[in-house]
């Protein structure tokens, strides 16, 4: 848990009443409502044990927020710890949270008794009664706890309330007799406004302010007065002052009043001074003598400056200062700062905390210490002198020795474009012409010699021979003769047949060429019944039609009333200089079907939703009033609730 604590964020703990109304309506709410006489018993006994669950988790909720949210006295900084058990009793506060606890823990009991005893559970009147007991005794647990929640709400209340101070922060820490000038002098250096009055005890708790020091922000800390008597028989207000002094790594302002008019002396300043001192260990300290500007030190009894003097000598610088002029009252600032930071830079050289590039703090290196005056040069073996010299390239290639090589990138430089890097040419083989083959001799294991015949073309060229002298020979043409004179009959008529399906896809291909417009089967069907399509038709199949005989056929023909209706537009029938017929009739079989199609085309055409029908797309809310909302209450014997 951080050290500095955020109290503000506590959220606020309701009363046993509140949070009795809050949890019993959440589960009316959240679960079921209505049990139908044709539930089983299993469904019924389920209906009410999801009632008493639902009410445990919420009580649980809440209790663990409280518990969790609180700080724990163990876990949060020592300052804030010993803050809290002056302001609030450390012992009353645990015994709050830990009823909170086991408030929890009874309600969790509560829920699993009643939960097995519903399983027992023989009707829907003992299902419920079971199920209005177990609310009732979780809900009496929190009146029960009516006091704890009180107490914890004014303990939030007044955390909210305290100064947001981070102990490891850098600190300055103002203390002293009441009146002495701690005050003003936070509001002068910092940009806090504290109460400043001429009376004791104007300043009740701690107050923060901020500074910015070397780029640096620090706090400043305003104590309450503390008064010159025993520990035990000072007041919460002192107390809050000795636990800031106590706990917090800071530089202490021990504020005096040099010109007495706190109603103290110098010596009972002194004194005070040298009673509150064992907080001061490890601390700088630093002694303000305020309001210089009403009596110098100088202006004081031998005797009481002799008192400062003896300050002094023990190492406690004594600074003169002024809050209403601001004489001095920088120059203590920056002497505190600079003497806090030399102490907080110090104790993290000593520390043995891990530093950013490891366990730097915690090496020690230690040096050697010759033990005579000998010397020892170091021995290096010649082979190694040797192997050393060899690989310095030496300046004039005349100059070098014959096991000496040239590194590659001396030989890039020297051949420039011209350089390929050659990785074979420093294999050492047991036969040095074998550098440069392509296929190694030993590939995954296996000797590659021993799977390559060196005949394999000569071996070729020989079944190449063979095979043709066979084909000469007519071993091959017996299978061809032992096909019959059906097998060769049916391979001719295939072979007419694709010559035929060819032919076919050529005309096909011909005709969709030409780009005549296409019409309807119907139609061209009627465009090819004519008399002399007819008259051929007939003469191929053997029957003689001739004019005389289609005589009478022509004549009732022409005797026939006509009954056709007037046309419109062109008639459908090819015109003798072989234009095309309209677009609009080509695909039309007859005038009815005409008609049809332009009156499609013609209501196709019109702007949609001419005739203004709501459509789906329509955002129109058409009840006004839904009636589950505005419909009243129910009459006697009705059952709509919707």
């Amino acid at each position: 848990m951080a050290s500095s604590y955020n109290f503000k964020k506590i959220t606020v703990v309701p009363t046993a009443t509140e949070l009795k109304d809050v949890v019993l309506s959440k589960t009316q709410r959240k679960t079921p409502t209505v049990v139908h006489k044709a539930y089983s018993i299993g469904r019924i006994r389920a209906f009410y044990s999801r009632k008493i669950k639902f009410l445990q988790q919420t009580l649980h909720d809440k209790l663990t927020q409280i518990i969790t949210e609180f700080p724990k006295m163990e876990d949060v900084h020592p300052f804030y710890s010993d803050l809290m058990n002056i302001l609030y009793d450390k012992d009353h506060y645990k015994i709050a949270l830990g009823q909170m606890n086991t408030a929890r823990h009874l309600v969790d009991g509560i829920a699993r008794e009643y939960v097995r005893l519903m399983k027992y559970s023989d009707s829907l009147y003992r299902c419920k009664m079971l199920k209005r007991a177990a609310l009732g005794r979780m809900v009496k647990l929190l009146r029960r706890q009516k006091s704890s929640f009180e107490y914890l709400e004014q303990v939030r209340q007044h955390l909210s309330r305290l100064p947001s101070i981070d102990p490891n922060t850098r600190t300055l820490i103002l203390c002293g007799f009441p009146n002495v000038g701690k005050s003003s002098f936070i509001n002068k250096v910092t940009r806090a406004d504290v109460e400043v009055q001429p009376y004791a005890f104007t300043t009740k708790s701690l107050y923060v302010g901020h500074l910015d020091y070397k780029y640096l922000r620090w706090q400043v800390i305003d104590t309450p007065g503390i008064l010159d008597h025993p520990l035990e028989q000072r007041n919460t207000i002192e107390m809050q002052a000795v636990t800031a002094l106590a706990h917090l790594k800071a530089a202490v302002l021990f504020i005096m009043d040099v010109s007495e008019q706190c109603n103290q002396t110098i010596e009972e300043q002194i004194s005070l001074f040298e009673a509150i001192r064992p907080l001061f260990t490890n601390k700088p300290v630093f002694v303000g003598l305020n309001k210089v500007d009403i009596m110098r030190r100088s202006d004081l009894p031998p005797e009481k400056n002799e008192l400062l003097s003896k300050l002094e000598s023990e190492n406690i610088p004594v600074i003169e200062m002024s809050t209403v002029s601001q004489e001095g009252v920088i120059g203590l600032r920056d002497q505190a700062c600079d003497a806090l930071l030399a102490q907080r830079v110090e104790t993290k050289l000593h520390s043995k905390k891990v530093a950013e590039d490891g366990v730097l703090n915690r090496v020690f290196v230690a040096y050697p210490q010759p033990r005579d005056e000998k010397v020892r040069a170091p021995f290096i073996p010649s082979a190694v002198v040797t192997k050393k010299n060899r690989m310095v390239i030496e300046v004039d290639d005349s100059m070098r020795d014959e096991k000496t090589r040239k590194l590659e990138r001396d030989l890039e430089k020297e051949l420039g474009d011209d350089y390929i890097l050659d990785l074979k040419k420093h294999f050492l083989l047991k036969n040095p012409e074998e550098k440069y083959d392509v296929v190694p001799e030993i590939w995954e294991g296996h000797n590659i010699a021993d799977f390559v015949d060196s005949e394999v073309m000569e071996k070729f060229r020989s079944l190449k021979e063979e095979e043709h002298r066979r084909e000469e020979a007519g071993v091959y043409d017996s299978d061809e003769d032992s096909d019959d004179e059906e097998a060769k009959e049916l391979l001719a008529n295939a072979k007419l047949i694709e010559e035929k399906e060819k032919e076919f896809k050529m005309k096909h291909e011909l005709i969709r060429g030409v780009g005549k417009p296409r019409q309807s089967r119907l139609i061209g069907r009627k465009r090819e019944r004519t008399m002399d399509n007819m008259e051929k038709e007939f003469g191929a199949l053997g029957v003689d039609v001739s004019q005389n005989d289609m005589k009478h056929f022509e004549e009732a023909q022409l005797k026939q009333p006509s009954t056709k209706k007037m046309r419109i537009g062109r008639e459908p029938s090819v015109s003798a200089i072989g234009k095309p017929a309209p677009r609009d009739i080509q695909g039309v079989p007859d005038l009815e079907t005409f008609d049809k199609a332009a009156k499609v085309g013609k209501k196709a055409q019109r702007p949609k939703n001419q005739d203004a029908r709501k459509g789906e797309g329509d955002r129109h809310i058409s009840v006004k009033r839904p009636k589950h909302l505005f419909c009243g209450k129910r009459g006697i014997g009705k059952a709509d609730r919707r």
